[in-house]
């Protein structure tokens, strides 16, 4: 019974630490969205996307999902974005989330997101646009190229991010490491908070 109320309570706390990491990348996006620079006639806003694979990497894909909701949502409240924010953050998080959680590998998560944001996020936009904006002179891939800018350039700065924190051992999990007094453990936490305050600071 003891070893059961052990594994749960152990559960809880790693979830509150997936839920806190969501929280600072979330609020990373928010802030990130009032960066932006023009590339080929189009406006490129790395931030989110970013994030999203981060937020793929480290909590997985359902995470990841609320995370990209979550920022869409304030991004709205606040005027800092459009309903399109929801297709065009969601899809990357959720496909950058599932492809590296069973592909294991950092380079599923890259192509999930542009994939997911680019492509399906772009098409599904489509709709959003023509019945919740009103905009009818959109069409299906009227928002693909545009997607495609700012999802390459979120991926491309988090493998500049993501690959030299691989090769020091960081490997993106919310585990443990034991101290060597097996007394105390330090969570995998400072990495993320500064990684968050550089952001936060672009």
């Amino acid at each position: 019974m003891w070893q059961i109320l052990g594994k749960e309570d152990k559960m809880k706390k790693f979830n509150l630490k997936k839920l806190t990491v969501t929280a600072i990348l979330a609020a990373v996006a928010v802030v990130g969205s009032l960066f932006s620079f023009p590339v080929f006639g189009s406006k490129c806003a790395p931030v989110q996307h970013l994030v999203n694979i981060l937020c793929a990497v480290t909590v997985g894909p359902w995470w990841a999902l609320a995370q990209a909701f979550i920022a869409a949502l304030i991004r709205n409240l606040l005027g800092l974005g459009s309903p399109l924010a929801f297709p065009g953050s969601m899809c990357g998080a959720l496909l950058g989330g599932l492809l590296y959680k069973y592909g294991k590998k950092l380079p599923f998560a890259y192509i999930g997101e542009v994939v997911g944001t680019g492509i399906i996020g772009g098409m599904l936009s489509y709709p959003v646009a023509y019945l919740v904006m009103g905009n009818k002179a959109t069409a299906l891939f009227t928002f693909v190229v545009p997607f495609l800018i700012s999802t390459c350039g979120g991926t491309i700065i988090a493998i500049i991010i993501t690959l030299p924190l691989k090769r020091i051992r960081a490997y993106f999990s919310l585990t443990t490491i034991q101290m060597e007094n097996g007394n105390s453990t330090v969570i995998c936490m400072n990495m993320w908070r500064r990684v968050s305050l550089n952001l936060i600071f672009l």
